[in-house]
Formats: structure tokens, sequence, C-alpha cells
């Protein structure tokens, strides 16, 4: 009488879940559909204020309302009454507006970064600071700072970054590759060791260069946006630009991927070749960041994880989404750096460490909860 009484009840329910499966399916991509636009419209209205509202922030106080009337007046438009500080639009548009545009720029392009890592290698964990990437492309533009490499005029550090970076990128994944794996103590500690040489590396440039290549090499140690100019943009934004479209074209690949090596080779993923592609972009953003802002620290890190935390994994709304929140964060940071401290500015690396440092130990603590131990 039990197996009678439940057989039809099993059936029952296998007949609700196939009726209901495809409901709540749609449903589900539905509701992440609608998470993800809400996200990005989040991100787009929090970036305009928040570049008005830096740009109205500093010694000279400039009211939101007259900002966005001098941007209108820099494109040549005709929106009205002079400003009302004499010198307004000058400092809007030789400092303020530059510096914001490098901290959006810089921002999306450490945060893409750091999703292009952490997808490509499987691993939570992995950012270009956190495994010396960002300070193995400084230790590459500091090179042509001390010894006067100007071939290609202000595109010269940059390609010294963007080959340093491309090096150490590959050197982090070759030496935390096991048994065809990537492992996370094995990641770490290559990433510690990464540090150590560059660190050394700097230290050497700096002793064999001369007071002023010195302060330049100190200022990326610390990270900074002082001094960010039209010409400093024109360089990196095409560089980021060209990572963040290319990263975005990785997305499926990245979430088959995501399945583990084996299903996505079954899939038709070259994993080898995407990895690769992978390594090149994340040493192009990374020194496209590095070139002249310095070393600015877990902003790969913590974005993505935030986004991923609201939006879910898939690639194709993390990598747009964490270039805005990137954009978001380090705007905010600079505001922070700009302003904390009257007539002194706090080093915009020191800001994202004293947030990303702890969230890394979260991260490491989260990780091996989940994960059972460090295997």
């Amino acid at each position: 009488m039990t197996v009678t009484e439940e057989r039809p009840t099993a059936a029952r329910s296998a007949r609700r879940s196939t009726t209901d499966g495809p409901t709540k399916g749609a449903a589900g991509s539905a509701n992440r559909l609608l998470t993800g636009g809400l996200l990005v419209a989040g991100l787009l209205v929090a970036l305009v204020v928040l570049a008005v509202v830096a740009a109205a922030s500093g010694q000279l106080a400039i009211p939101p309302a007259e900002v966005a009337s001098g941007f209108l007046r820099g494109l040549g438009l005709d929106v009205g009454p002079v400003e009302s500080h004499p010198r307004a639009d000058a400092t809007l548009w030789s400092v303020r507006f530059p510096r914001v545009a490098m901290a959006i720029v810089v921002g999306a392009a450490l945060s893409v970064a750091g999703a292009l890592m952490q997808g490509a290698f499987g691993n939570p964990l992995a950012e270009p600071s956190v495994v010396g990437v960002s300070a193995g492309a400084a230790v590459g533009a500091a090179s042509a700072i001390v010894f006067g490499l100007t071939a290609f005029g202000a595109w010269t550090s940059v390609l010294c970054a963007f080959v340093a970076g491309i090096i150490t990128t590959a050197a982090v994944y070759l030496f935390s590759r096991s048994n065809g794996r990537t492992e996370v103590v094995t990641l770490v500690l290559t990433g510690i060791a990464v540090n150590a040489v560059a660190g050394a590396a700097l230290a050497f440039l700096m002793f064999l260069g001369d007071t002023q290549a010195r302060e330049e090499i100190v200022f990326w140690q610390l990270g900074s946006l002082n001094g960010s100019r039209w010409d400093h943009v024109f360089v990196v934004a095409p560089l980021a630009l060209l990572g963040v479209l290319l990263a975005a074209r990785l997305a499926r690949p990245l979430d088959l991927l995501s399945l583990g090596e084996r299903p996505a080779r079954h899939l038709g993923v070259n994993v080898e070749r995407l990895r690769i592609f992978s390594i090149v972009l994340v040493g192009l953003l990374t020194a496209a960041a590095v070139s002249f802002c310095g070393i600015v620290s877990f902003v790969g890190l913590v974005v993505p994880h935030l986004i991923r935390m609201v939006a879910g994994p898939g690639h194709r709304l993390l990598l747009p989404a964490s270039a805005l929140g990137g954009a978001v964060c380090l705007l905010a940071a600079d505001m922070v750096a700009r302003t904390a401290v009257n007539y002194a500015e706090l080093p915009l690396g020191m800001v994202t460490a004293a947030v990303g440092g702890p969230f890394f130990f979260w991260l490491l603590h989260r990780t091996r909860r989940t994960a059972g131990g460090w295997g």
C-alpha cells in the first residue's frame, strides 16, 4: 500500500518539477537580467555623480552646477553666465577633469584585469598587485626613466611597463601551476616572491638614478593621480579601452572555463590559448594603469568580488560592470586622498590598500573555509 501510494506522489512531483522547472529557470534568468541592468544603471549614475563631486572638490571649491556648465563651455556650448570664480574653468580643464578622467580609466583597467585573472586562472585571489604584476610593470616603467629611454616619447614608459607586465604575468602563471591547476598557496607565495624581487629591482634603480628619478620611483610605489594631464590620459585611455573591449570578447570562453578545464576543452575552448591571450590583456591593462599613476593595489581584487556578490559569476555582465565599479571605486578613493587632510594629499595606493587589505584577509579566510583547506 505504501509503495503504490508513493509512486503517484513521486510521479506528481516529477511532473511538477518538469513543468515548473522551465518557468523557474526563465524567471531566474529574467531576475538576473533585471539585477544586471539595475546594477549597470546604478554604477553609471554613481560614476556621473562622483565625477561631478570630485571635480567640484578641492582647495578651490566649485559648485557642482558650475562644474557641469564649465564642462559644456569647454565643449564649445553656450550655457549662459560665466563662472563665479575667474579661474574656475581653467582649474577644471587643466587640473580637475584630467584627474577625474585618469581615475576612471585606471580604475576600469585594474578592475577588468583582476576579473580577467580570476576567471582565466580559476582563482579568487588572483589580482595584478597581489601576484606582483603591478610591481613588475612598475620596474619596467622605472627602468625607462632611470636609463633615459625616450625612443617612443610619452609611450616609452608605457611600452616598457607593458613588456615587464607581460613577463611578470607569464612567470606568475608558470610558477603557480602544479598538476594542471593553479594552487592558492602557490599563487600567493609566487606573488610574495615576485613582489620581493620587484622591490629589490626598484631599490637598485633608485640607487642608480638621480634625485628626479628617485622621486618618480617613490611616486610609483605610493601611487598617485597628482599631476595627471590630458596628454597622459590620451596615452593611457586607448590602451585601457582596447584591453577592456578585447576582454569582453572572452566572456563566453571564461564562463565555459569556470566549469573546469576538461569540460571547457570538450566544449571547444582552447584553454592554453585563452590563458595566454588573457596574460597579454592583463599585461596591457596593468601597464596602462601603472605607467603614469604608479602602483594602486587591491582594486582588481575587491571590485570583481563585490560585483559577483550582486550579479553572479557570469563574465558577460561581470567584465563591463567591473569596469564601471573600478572607475567608481578609484574615483572615490582619489577624492578621499585629496580631501581627507587639509592642504595635503594622501598616497592613493595607501587609501586603496587600507580598504583592500582587510578584504583580502577576509577572502583568504573564506576561501580556506569553503575549500576545506589549502590544497
